[in-house]
C-alpha cells in the first residue's frame, strides 16, 4: 500500500466553492486535484493500492481530510473538475472525527497533521524536500510507505518539525522544485520500475520449483 498525503494551506474547507474557479475562491483546489490524478491514474486503470489524503486548511473550517481509497473509488476521471466534484461533495457532508463516505472511495472527517501521523505510526514516513536522500539510492528501502508533501507554498516550518518529529526521512526526487502531481508521479515511476524487477525474479523462482517437481 502506498499512502500519500498533500498539505493545502489555502484549500477551501466548505463545499461552496464553484468547480470553474478552482485555482481562485477554491483556494488553489486544482493543486490537489491534480495530485489526486497523478496518484491514482495509469493508463487504462487505476492504481488500487494507492490512498490519497488532503489535508484541507483553508477557511472557513479548517482542519478537514479529504481521503481517496484507489481499491474502492468509483466515478473519478482525470481532469480537475471531476476530482474537485468529489472533493465538493465530501466536504458537505457533515465531518466529524470519524469518517464519514461521501461516494464510493470517497471520505471525510475532521482531522490535521497530528492526526495522520498518528494514523500511520509504525509505517515508513517520507518527507519530499530538494535537499533529501535522492530516492534512486533508498528505493529499495522502501517499505509500506507514506509519502508526504506541501502545496505551492510548500510546508511551514512547524509542520516540517512536527513531521519530523514523527520519525519521517527526508527524501528528493530531484535537486530543484517541482510541482506536487509531478513529484508523485516520479515517486511511482520508481517504485513501478523496482516492483517490475522484483515479478521476474519470483516467476522464476516459480518456474524452477515446477522444473524440480
Amino acid at each position: 500500500m502506498r499512502d500519500i498525503v498533500i498539505i493545502g494551506h489555502k484549500a477551501m474547507t466548505s463545499g461552496d466553492f464553484p468547480l470553474n474557479d478552482l485555482p481562485g475562491s477554491a483556494g488553489r483546489m486544482d493543486i490537489l486535484c491534480r495530485c489526486v490524478s497523478s496518484a491514482l491514474f495509469l493508463s487504462f486503470g487505476m492504481r488500487r493500492d494507492v490512498n490519497v489524503h488532503l489535508l484541507l486548511l483553508g477557511e472557513p473550517d479548517p482542519g478537514k481530510i479529504v481521503r481517496f481509497d484507489g481499491m474502492t473509488l468509483r466515478y473519478l476521471n482525470p481532469d480537475e473538475r471531476s476530482s474537485g466534484s468529489l472533493i465538493q461533495k465530501a466536504l458537505k457532508k457533515e465531518a466529524s472525527e470519524y469518517e464519514v463516505r461521501s461516494t464510493p472511495g470517497v471520505w471525510v472527517r475532521r482531522g490535521d497533521l497530528k492526526t495522520l501521523l498518528e494514523q500511520f505510526k509504525g509505517r515508513t514516513l517520507l518527507y519530499l524536500r530538494e535537499d533529501g536522500a535522492d530516492i534512486k539510492e533508498v528505493a529499495r528501502e522502501i517499505t509500506d510507505p507514506v509519502f508526504i508533501l506541501g502545496d505551492h507554498t510548500g510546508v511551514t516550518e512547524e509542520e516540517e518539525v512536527e513531521i519530523l518529529g514523527a520519525g519521517a526521512k527526508i527524501i528528493s526526487v530531484g535537486p530543484i522544485s517541482l510541482h506536487s502531481n509531478h513529484c508523485i508521479t516520479l515517486i511511482h515511476n520508481e517504485l513501478d520500475r523496482l516492483e517490475a524487477e522484483v515479478e521476474p525474479a519470483v516467476e522464476s523462482e516459480c518456474e524452477a520449483d515446477r522444473v524440480e517437481n
